[in-house]
């Protein structure tokens, strides 16, 4: 079907206001056409009008970038995924010094490699960023043993990032751009703030109307989340994924499921090379999101129809925002329909709640649950780096089945999927926003 811009600009203004989104940038390709629109401002403070060449925060949607890095230095021979880590950067080490030797670049790419990720530290502005952290990494736990489980690992992002550096010479920033940007002919994607502020840029909210206390996160974790871009240009290097030669000689298989999730509610059934995979109504999707301060993104790309979408938001409901926008949008596009999210089922189940509750805890993040009532009660506070930047939040979770909860944010229409995990050797684990959380008391 072709696409009516027109009628998605309506849209994109209606369902941003119906979420308190200040600003919104959609691109999306269909009939080989690619198809752009925005709305509202890029900063409540002021005014300045949300365009389709403003630039916004992708956040994590950056890790999708630094995997292709790595793909393309792979299909060089330059490197295996299998390589260990340590074998390209001489010295490497976490805390556990078996899963320092053992801990490969596929690791890093699938989020498997059991490393303590949300290390938001900043080592400063120079050229040598990365290789500070990833010194600094030394110090870091492992939540689970070497390719045990999944999850969601910043840390090991910014240790790839590094790794392309050692490889190509380059500081991350300039290879992206030489790998990547440039052979795209992507103008509007940028790292570094001095670069982004050349452009109309937005600025995070992190309540309805509220600017963010910080624009962004420092450059060292760049590579796992500081991209900044239009939503056409998102859309133009998800385009490069479905098109072998663009880029990558193969990039289906960076869409290859190499670990199924934990908790399947959360974005996806399984992760690929730095993509997170899924089926919806019998068709392959591969997808990533991305939060920073105040602001959201995702990129979804459908192989077996050729639809590539970006939607950039700085703030509201974003989540919320975001399905009910992809939903109507596919179904139009393609005849598709996207799955509901995960919420209570509509008989109450009864759970046996006291082998969940603890104290569950892992960098940047502190997680209390306790019994309450037939279901939990679960506060995330943040810690470290993250005081002051993310917000502490409590969910009253209501149980689905014998391991999985669903909780949500008082006037938010979404609900959030939580599932506990209990071993046979007595280590338990909370899965909630892709991380695996050890219980420690």
């Amino acid at each position: 079907m072709k696409a009516d811009i027109d009628h998605w600009r309506r849209r994109l203004a209606a369902l941003a206001a119906d979420s308190d989104v200040p600003g919104a940038s959609l691109a999306f390709l269909s009939d080989g056409r690619v198809h752009a629109c925005a709305t509202g401002v890029l900063n409540t403070a002021t005014g300045a009008p949300a365009r389709i060449d403003s630039l916004f925060q992708i956040g994590s949607v950056t890790k999708v970038w630094t995997a292709t890095q790595l793909m393309l230095l792979a299909e060089q021979g330059r490197v295996t995924l299998d390589t260990p880590v340590a074998d390209v950067l001489p010295g490497f080490k976490v805390a556990d010094g078996a899963a320092s030797s053992r801990i490969t670049l596929r690791h890093l790419l699938t989020h498997t490699s059991g490393v303590d990720g949300d290390l938001f530290l900043d080592t400063g502005r120079g050229d040598d960023c990365l290789e500070r952290y990833v010194t600094a990494c030394a110090q870091l736990a492992q939540t689970f043993p070497v390719g045990d489980s999944h999850s969601y690992c910043n840390s090991g992002f910014v240790i790839a990032g590094r790794v392309v550096e050692q490889l190509t010479g380059m500081v991350w920033d300039r290879a992206l751009r030489e790998q990547i940007c440039e052979p795209l002919g992507l103008t509007h994607t940028w790292t570094l703030p001095e670069d982004v502020l050349r452009f109309g840029a937005a600025m995070g909210h992190v309540e309805p109307g509220e600017v963010a206390p910080a624009w962004g996160l420092p450059r060292s974790v760049g590579p796992a989340g500081l991209v900044c871009a239009t939503a056409s240009d998102v859309v133009a290097f998800g385009r490069a994924h479905l098109t072998p030669g663009a880029l990558l000689a193969d990039p289906a298989a960076m869409r290859q499921p190499q670990v199924d999730l934990p908790n399947p509610h959360d974005g996806g059934r399984q992760w690929g090379i730095g993509w997170c995979l899924d089926t919806w109504d019998g068709r392959e999707v591969a997808s990533h999101t991305g939060d920073t301060i105040g602001q959201h993104a995702a990129l979804w790309v459908l192989p077996e129809t050729g639809t590539v979408v970006a939607l950039l938001t700085n703030g509201g409901r974003s989540a919320e925002f975001q399905h009910r926008l992809i939903g109507e949008l596919l179904v139009e596009l393609d005849g598709l329909a996207v799955p509901e999210p995960v919420a209570p089922p509509a008989r109450p189940v009864t759970v046996d709640t006291g082998s969940f509750t603890g104290v569950y805890e892992r960098a940047g993040s502190r997680i209390h649950v306790g019994a309450r009532g037939a279901g939990l009660r679960m506060r995330t506070e943040p810690t470290g780096m993250l005081v002051g930047l993310a917000r502490a939040r409590t969910l009253d979770l209501v149980p689905v089945d014998a391991t999985t909860f669903v909780g949500r944010d008082e006037g938010d229409s979404m609900w959030n999927a939580v599932v506990f995990e209990l071993r046979a050797d007595g280590t338990s684990y909370l899965h909630h926003s892709g991380r695996a959380t050890p219980r420690v008391a």
